[in-house]
């Protein structure tokens, strides 16, 4: 019987190497963006014609020389590894060799390019193959232009088989904006049809350029978090041979009392400035934000992670969207630790928790109406200054200071850079939703709680979050332990009975934290207001309650300063 295993003819198996690296116009966008950078380009222009199936890029990076083009195209040429143990210290986007190569075997290909330094430019036609066919000195600013024509020309099924135009276009758009989220140096004009379809201006940080990518979002509803770190140690022998190196850390996240998303579309992860897939590090992020954010809703956030390359390989897919990272369980805690500083209260981003928007409206409407009411409950309660050198220490470290209490359930705190509007209540709730998660306790009660007709359902739920509860007769039921904030409460039956609906535990901690928060309404003396804005100021998450309603509202004393048109020059202001 005749062999049915033969070896392939090598135009097809570059036809399929070709197709895993290009599947679409994104991707050839993505590889040439990418060869881009890795020159160093701080300048990119991507001009698209998709009816015609050309694509160019040009850049300001270092060029090639002639010697360098003329290898170019060819088949696992490159210039950013050597052997196999640079795989393992790769520092570059690029480093397969398989992009240009893959592009002679799909469409026509050119390359205008002069080094900088370098006297001459030259122009460069590659065949199938990436054989180079012509050759010529041409006018050329230092840098690289890549024109790609007739993509998928010798392969008609191939662009049947593409989504249409449009979803192209979306998707090639989505394409460089990831990348220029990864590189916010670099400046970027996209072209369509000979029209300039969008630009992207360089910024310092990822946190100032992200608005131009989500327009919705404004720079004060972002916070941004970056961290040098150290990677872990893989064995004894490490530590004792070698210093670890440092990683960086750069998180943006959408704080979560000003921005968020009906969809999990913006938990992005960036790894050594490249935009990848990572399931245990998104989840990382997701569980990060529970209870911070209305139900339903999602974060922004926008995690980039500069990791030394034996940390990771990349040979996991051929779009190096996947990858293997080691050590994820230390990089899962590393970010975790990260959002929790992000989402913090302390005097170094007091002043950047200011809510313009806010402020903006707020000011519009009591201009509008032309007075305030502000009415203080405890008017002649004097101020008590704190009793010991712990309580200053604390005043000071946490910045807000009680002032006063309006309708008794606004707290009116004072601090460097203006002042804050904070709900009691959700602020309370925030607090003891923390505690409860950290120290769930359950305490015995004697006489028991009596509950009347509860369900078989009823009766599981309030087992399976720990309470001892038993038949007492036809229809009654005794609850012999209660959560240990309910204890002291007159409604202690009513919020038993509540918990009896459903949810797991921590759905149960939020609803004791909201039954024994304080009740808006309360009047509240001085030392009780600072010392609920102290310990809400050391939880976790303190922007939003655990159902995701925004504490507080922040007043900067320079938008109070505008509204009462302080900088006015005294004469003038009086006619003078």
């Amino acid at each position: 019987m005749a062999s049915t295993i033969q070896a392939l003819p090598i135009e097809v198996v570059y036809l399929i190497t070709a197709g895993e690296v290009i599947d679409s116009l994104a991707s050839v966008v993505r590889e040439l963006v990418e060869n881009s950078l890795d020159a160093g380009a701080t300048r990119i222009v991507v001009s698209l014609w998709p009816q015609q199936w050309r694509i160019r890029v040009a850049d300001n990076g270092c060029g090639m020389n002639l010697d360098d083009l003329q290898q170019a195209a060819t088949a696992h040429s490159t210039s950013k590894i050597r052997s196999s143990a640079d795989l393992w210290k790769i520092n570059s986007l690029g480093f397969r060799g398989e992009a240009l190569h893959s592009l002679t075997t799909l469409a026509d290909l050119e390359i205008l390019s002069r080094p900088v330094g370098g006297k001459l430019g030259w122009r460069i036609s590659y065949g199938d193959g990436g054989e180079v066919v012509q050759v010529e000195v041409t006018a050329i600013a230092p840098g690289t232009v890549v024109t790609v024509s007739h993509l998928f020309g010798n392969c008609s099924s191939r662009r049947q088989g593409l989504p249409t135009t449009a979803q192209q276009m979306k998707a090639v758009q989505a394409t460089i904006q990831q990348i220029a989220l990864c590189h916010p140096h670099v400046t970027w004009q996209i072209w369509q049809n000979d029209r300039q379809w969008f630009t992207i201006c360089p910024a310092a940080t990822t946190g100032q350029l992200l608005p131009q990518i989500l327009r919705q979002v404004r720079q004060g509803d972002l916070q941004e978090v970056k961290l040098e770190l150290s990677n872990p140690l893989n064995s004894c022998t490490d530590a004792i041979n070698r210093v670890s190196p440092h990683s960086s850390l750069n998180l943006v996240v959408g704080l979560p009392d000003r921005c968020h998303r009906h969809r999990p579309d913006w938990v992005r992860v960036a790894i050594n400035g490249r935009m990848v897939k990572t399931p245990e590090l998104e989840q990382t992020i997701l569980s990060a934000f529970h209870r911070t954010l209305p139900r339903d809703r999602y974060p922004i956030c926008f995690l980039h992670l500069a990791i030394s390359p034996d940390q990771i390989n990349w040979n996991r897919n051929p779009a190096k969207t996947e990858i293997y990272l080691n050590e994820i369980i230390y990089w899962q805690e590393q970010i975790t630790q990260a959002i929790n500083q992000a989402l913090s209260i302390s005097s170094s981003n007091l002043k950047e928790a200011v809510h313009t928007t806010r402020v903006s409206k707020l000011l519009k409407a009591a201009e509008a109406k032309g007075s305030y009411n502000f009415n203080p409950q405890n008017p002649n309660e004097d101020y008590k200054t704190p009793n010991s050198c712990t309580d200053a220490i604390n005043r000071v470290s946490n910045s807000l200071k009680a002032v006063a209490q309006v309708s008794n359930t606004y707290i009116v705190a004072e601090h460097s850079g203006g002042m804050w509007l904070v709900e009691q209540h959700i602020a309370h709730e925030r607090v003891l939703y923390e505690q409860l998660c950290d120290d769930w306790q359950l305490v015995s009660v004697e006489p028991p709680i009596i509950l009347y007709q509860l369900s078989p359902a009823q009766v599981s739920q309030l087992q399976r979050i720990g309470l001892e509860i038993e038949p007492f007769g036809e229809q009654l039921w005794a609850v012999r332990n209660i959560p240990a904030p309910l204890q002291p409460r007159d409604d202690c039956a009513e919020a038993i009975l509540e918990l009896s609906w459903g949810g797991d535990l921590q759905t149960a901690q939020v609803a004791v934290a909201c039954r024994s928060a304080i009740r808006n309404g309360t009047p509240m003396n001085q030392q009780e207001m600072q010392t609920l804005l102290d310990n809400w100021q050391r939880t976790r998450n303190p922007r939003t309650c655990p159902h995701g309603r925004p504490i507080y509202l922040s007043l900067e004393e320079s938008a109070l300063a505008r509204f009462f048109r302080r900088n006015w020059v005294i004469g003038k202001s009086h006619g003078i």
